[in-house]
């Protein structure tokens, strides 16, 4: 019987029926597939495995590709016009008097200008028009110029006389010696009364009828001795004439100053005792006001000398004067409350009033008619006695970095609005009104410009979800693959040398599987926020700390299929040809186990994503304004914020719930691909 040789029948079939129609028992179809191929067919066959797997891809492509064609920024902070009720402008009534400088070469003493409110506002209760204050060398004097304007002048101070009750230095009386040297005209009897009465350390005597007082003096058994006078005591000369008459007449009526003989005198009192000084020529040092400039030009910039010179001029009543090479005039209004300037062609420059009216915040920015419109309400408000008033204006609005806005004519952009004009304290008004800001636009509704809308910060919320899943997703392949990775390198040595190693290994898993996860990453998280640590450096910090507590799991995993595969055949294999131990390990028992892992990863991928959700929404992963999922559900927590913004959390939550399910779904897939006999 002649021998059949299959390989050869084969070849003659295929050279001699080319192109013809092969039948199902032809030996040429039977295909043989891969274990590759043989996965993925169980894998696609499986719905839900496919349903996990395209939202994973889409996943991807919405976070990785979106912001590529997406206009906006995870941190691009958008602004919008709003209407709001605000603390527009608050206006003051001066009470405080602001000096200026009219002659720099005149040195005032700092008490002297410290003291100057308190003394005009005595001279303004007194009804005083001048006070004298005496200093080291010279004097100062205080002139009311107008109830508003006061200035100061350094004169030359002479002394005549203490009157009323007076206390004199006549002489020192020295122990050694029984002394008594006096420091003008002997007086009779008063050394013989000094040498007699003087005992102890202080103490009074009386002598011709005169009460004397002493105490120690400069030089060791030294005392100076003092007369006590009720009348008038000359330094020199005395002035004689009316004299005494008129200093007595000023006395009773409580004046400052008085003339007589041709000559002006000045009181200086203390007490019951007056000193009394001739005054020589008078040079303006500073000149004092509670009137407050405003020009005419918005927040214009005025100096000092100005102002100076301006007071001055209104001290004389107005005219004209000059500052900075230009010639200017002032001229007080109808009722003489406020002073107007005027430049030279006559344009009004500004004007001086009673009221301080400035923005709430303190800054010049304001119109000058609306300032004066609103003083002008202000005194109405206060000739009629209430408390509140309102006012129409015209109003600019204000632009991101709080300027006005402006149209192409360079004009402001007005809006009509009503202020409301309230008194809070004595002299001090608050003005509300609703104005239209450029302000962030924060937790705006879904629009076609935002379709998430913005959040608290005014980021725009989809832009902070694509981004937002860049991170949350790297996180979870990054832990993973940090888990995985040692869980392989110490499950493989574990499984594969056992013995003492296996058993060192599997305690430090012990370990490791007792450590509570989230106290410690509750106590990272608060250590991290103490040292103010970059946001990049917690992401990484978090990843590695995540992945260091994840990595028993795995390795346990690989262990126990590394001692079932140890013993079989192809391992001895390995051993007998000499192979080293980490090409065994490495190269052919780890991939053995690498379908188990890939099922692992897969499933642990949505654990490890909620996780770093959960701890950024508890504020100790992520910072802002990094954004991931977490931070975004962080940015609205509260209850009420959750109820009124649910525009904001619920896609993010659905996104996270999805992304999870998707993992778990493929997670399935793969097990059930990779061992088919798990389902029966």
């Amino acid at each position: 019987m002649a021998s059949y040789d299959l390989n050869e029948e084969l070849k003659k079939r295929k050279s001699t029926q080319t192109g013809a129609e092969k039948s199902l028992d032809d030996v040429s179809r039977v295909k043989v597939l891969s274990p590759s191929r043989k996965v993925f067919k169980r894998f696609i066959r499986n719905r839900l495995a496919v349903f996990g797997a395209v939202t994973l891809i889409a996943l991807f492509l919405f976070s990785f590709a979106g912001p590529l064609f997406y206009p906006y920024g995870q941190k691009e902070i958008f602004y919008t016009f709003s209407k709001q009720n605000v603390n527009y402008a608050l206006a003051k009534k001066n009470t405080a008097f602001n000096g200026y400088d009219t002659d720099d070469s005149i040195e005032v003493d700092t008490l002297v200008t410290t003291s100057m409110n308190s003394n005009i506002k005595k001279m303004l209760s007194d009804g005083t028009e001048e006070m004298t204050i005496p200093g080291d060398e010279g004097g100062w004097l205080i002139r009311m110029e107008t109830p508003d304007i006061f200035t100061l002048s350094g004169v030359d101070l002479e002394k005549v006389a203490d009157a009323g009750e007076s206390t004199v230095k006549v002489g020192t009386y020295s122990m050694i010696g029984k002394e008594f040297t006096a420091e003008g005209d002997e007086i009779p009897g008063l050394a013989e009364a000094a040498a007699d009465q003087i005992k102890g350390t202080s103490g009074s005597f009386e002598a011709g009828g005169v009460t004397y007082t002493f105490d120690k003096g400069a030089k060791p058994k030294t005392f100076d001795v003092f007369a006590q006078a009720d009348g008038i005591i000359y330094e020199g000369k005395e002035p004689g004439g009316d004299f005494e008459k008129e200093l007595g007449r000023a006395m009773e009526e409580g004046a400052s100053s008085f003339e007589t003989g041709g000559k002006s005198y000045v009181i200086s009192k203390k007490g019951a005792s007056a000193s009394v000084y001739t005054v020589g020529e008078a040079k303006t040092a500073m000149v004092y006001t509670d009137l407050t400039l405003d020009t005419v030009k918005t927040g214009g910039s005025v100096p000092a000398d100005f102002k100076a010179a301006a007071l001055l001029a209104a001290a004389e009543g107005g005219g004209e004067f000059t500052s900075g090479g230009e010639t200017y005039s002032i001229l007080p209004d109808e009722d003489g409350d406020i002073l107007m300037v005027q430049d030279a062609s006559g344009e009004p420059f500004g004007e001086f009033g009673q009221y301080s009216v400035r923005r709430y915040s303190g800054e010049d920015t304001m119109d000058f008619d609306l300032k004066q419109a609103i003083a002008g309400k202000i005194d109405e408000m206060m000739d009629e006695g209430i408390q509140n008033g309102t006012l129409q204006a015209m109003i600019p609005t204000q632009n991101e970095d709080g300027s006005y806005s402006r149209d192409e004519n360079g004009d402001f952009i007005l809006n009509e609005t009503e202020m409301k004009i309230t008194q809070r304290l004595e002299g001090e008004y608050v003005i509300n009104c609703d104005q239209i800001n450029y302000v962030i636009d924060i937790y705006a509704p879904p629009s076609a410009k935002h379709p998430l809308g913005t959040d608290g910060d005014g980021f725009d919320v989809l832009a902070r979800v694509m981004y937002g899943g860049r991170v949350s997703l790297m996180v979870g392949f990054v832990v993973v693959f940090i888990e995985t990775f040692l869980g392989v390198i110490m499950g493989g040595i574990a499984g594969f040398f056992g013995g003492w190693v296996d058993n060192l290994i599997m305690r430090m898993v012990d370990i490791f599987y007792c450590l509570p996860m989230m106290p410690i990453m509750i106590i990272l998280g608060s250590m991290m926020d103490a040292l103010r640590m970059d946001t990049y450096v917690r992401l990484i910090i978090m990843m590695a700390a995540l992945g260091l507590m994840g990595w028993a799991g795995v390795a346990r995993l690989v262990r126990g299929q590394i001692l079932s595969l140890r013993e079989q055949e192809f391992m001895v294999a390995t051993e007998a040809t000499g192979i080293k131990v980490r090409a065994r390990i490495f190269r052919h028992l780890v991939p053995n186990v690498l379908p188990q892992l890939i099922v692992t990863a897969t499933m642990g991928l949505g654990g490890v994503i909620l996780t770093e959700s959960t701890l950024s929404f508890l504020g100790l992963g992520v910072k802002h304004p990094l954004a991931t999922w977490g931070t975004i559900i962080n940015s609205v927590s509260s209850a009420s914020a959750m109820a009124h913004y649910a525009h904001i959390w619920i896609p993010v939550g659905l996104l996270i719930c999805l992304t999870v399910i998707a993992f778990n779904f493929v997670g399935d897939g793969l097990r059930d691909a990779y061992d088919p006999k798990s389902k029966r």
